[in-house]
């Protein structure tokens, strides 16, 4: 089992706390849900897509929510009423439990929208990058030529 101890790096680092909990919970923490499968795909320079298979829920089965960089998509069948007509299923294929998937966000990727088609759900993000922190290109200046101070013949 590998284990690294990370309290060095506590002690000196500031606003990295998200980053170090993740690496403290590792890749074998916890078994990773397979339930609904799901794509992700990048869409354009910063746009990207995540795409869920969610064959029989209804738009009003699902929530999408997104807080402090964490994408959650939760998904739940409301229980269908007795119709006085007995159903018995020989074989269930469709999967219709209820799901919760989460997806960690980088730093300024917002939702901005959703879509359900043919039993996909399509959640479009893109990544806004403030003013601010994009590159900005610095021109350098020619300047004033060099003058000769007191240039005496010796």
């Amino acid at each position: 089992m590998r284990h690294f101890d990370l309290s060095p790096l506590y002690r000196s680092t500031v606003g990295f706390d998200r980053l170090f909990s993740l690496l403290d919970q590792g890749p074998g923490a916890e078994a990773a849900p397979t339930y609904p499968p799901y794509n992700i795909e990048r869409t354009g320079e910063n746009d990207y897509r995540v795409t869920l298979a969610v064959a029989g829920f209804a738009r009003e089965d699902i929530s999408i929510e997104t807080r402090e960089n964490t994408l959650t998509i939760q998904g739940a069948k409301e229980p269908q009423p007795e119709t006085g007509v007995k159903r018995e299923i020989l074989h269930q294929g469709i999967a219709a439990r209820a799901f919760e998937r989460r997806f960690q966000l980088a730093d300024h990727v917002v939702v901005t929208g959703a879509t359900l088609v043919n039993g996909l759900l399509h959640v479009d993000l893109v990544r806004q990058i403030p003013e601010a922190q994009k590159p900005r290109r610095i021109e350098i200046g020619a300047g004033a030529p060099a003058q000769t101070i007191d240039a005496k013949a010796a």
